[in-house]
Order: structure tokens, then sequence, then C-alpha cells
């Protein structure tokens, strides 16, 4: 009987053991699945992540260029460049994006300005008709105040700090465009005050006052040529 007892003590020990180890086991895969990172998002599947990538797109293009043509302010510019390059991608990380990833803001499939309404036949051949002035945005362009400029651009930050502004590649230090978010109706009038790799690229703090919560794109804007 006392032989008995003690081996029904053993087996219900050996039990008790292999029953912890299982469920241990069973919680360290629990955990592990649970402190398991998440996928980064792509731009395609992200507005977010679009923003940065575009953004981040548009200062590495700045940057390239600056390299290809440089002067003698190139450098310093690139190291700005550079360090909202490295900005951007932080946000990048803190947004669950994939850091690095860069999109190009595409200029080159849009308008350089609003269509015009066609003329008729008869008037076309009039020699009288004012010469056509260069497409507004374009260099050399002469684009009125008040024109709508760069139909059909998306807009987005360029990640720099200080008073709200914007940056272009087609309008010059001092022009004042003023950017409506048609989303939610929000604009904001800026002054250009540096060179970028887009039509108009704003400033964290011009951003703020025109894009929608958790947004860093605006795809439907309307960018006007103020003064």
């Amino acid at each position: 009987m006392s032989r008995r007892r003690t081996l029904g003590t053993k087996k219900k020990i050996a039990l008790l053991v292999s029953a912890a180890t299982v469920a241990g086991g069973g919680a360290f895969v629990m955990a592990s699945t649970s402190n398991a990172a998440p996928t980064p998002k792509s731009a395609s599947e992200s507005t977010v992540c679009l923003g940065l990538a575009t953004a981040l797109g548009n200062n590495q293009k700045f940057i390239a260029d600056q390299r290809a043509k440089p002067d003698a302010q190139s450098e310093a510019r690139i190291a700005n460049r550079e360090a909202v390059v490295a900005e951007i991608k932080r946000k990048q990380e803190a947004s669950g994006c994939a850091v690095g990833e860069s999109a190009q803001d595409s200029q080159t499939a849009q308008p350089s300005q609003p269509a015009q309404p066609a003329q008729p036949p008869a008037a076309s051949a009039q020699p009288s008709q004012p010469a056509a002035s260069a497409p507004a945005g374009e260099p050399g362009g002469a684009a009125a105040s008040g024109q709508q400029v760069c139909n059909g651009s998306t807009v987005t930050l360029s990640g720099e700090g200080g008073a709200p502004a914007a940056s272009s590649n087609q309008f010059p230090a001092g022009t004042k465009l003023k950017v409506t978010n048609l989303d939610n109706n929000k604009s904001t009038t800026v002054e250009v005050t540096s060179v970028s790799g887009s039509c108009a690229l704003l400033n964290n703090a011009a951003f703020e006052q025109v894009r929608e919560p958790g947004k860093f794109l605006i795809r439907r804007a309307l960018i006007e040529k103020v003064g």
C-alpha cells in the first residue's frame, strides 16, 4: 500500500510539471506574438505615409538638383535639407510608415496653367490677337495676381520650422501664394522664401494652418499667386 501511494504521488508531480511546462510554453508564444513589431505601412496603404513619402521625395530631389548644379549657397541648402530629411524619417517611424520610402510629387502629368476655352477658328487666325505669355509657373512665366497656378498639384510639408512660409521650384523668393485645402476650405497666404522640388511646399507652421488632422498631404489644393 505504501509503494502504491508513493508511485501515485510521483505521477501526480510529473503531471503537474508537464502541465506547467506546456502552460509556460504557451504563455511564451503568446508573449512573443504580442511583442512582435507591426509591419510598416507603405505609401499606397496610408494617406499619412503617402504625404510623408512625398515630402521626403521632394526634399531628396531638391538635394540631388543642388548637387547637380551647385552654387555658392548649395552646401548650406543641402545641410538644411538633410536635417529635414532626417526629421521626416523620424515622423515616418512614429507614424508606423516604412522609413525611407519616398515618392516624387508628379508635376509632369499636370497642366502648367488653367485650361483656356477653345477659340473659334476665325478668331484664332486674327493677327490682332495678343501674343501668349509664358505659361504660369514656368520659368519666365508672368502669372497675374490672383491667378490660379500649379493646377492639379498636391501640397505637402517640407518639415522646416519657423514662421509660416513656402518653398517652390517655380516662383522666386518674395512671391506670395495662397494655398487652399479644398477638403476643409482652410487657406493660408505665405511668402516663398526658398527653393524646393515642387510648385508649393509648405513649412510646418503653414501646413498646420490648412491640414486635416493626422494627414500630411493635401490632395485637393487650390494654389493662387497673390503677390
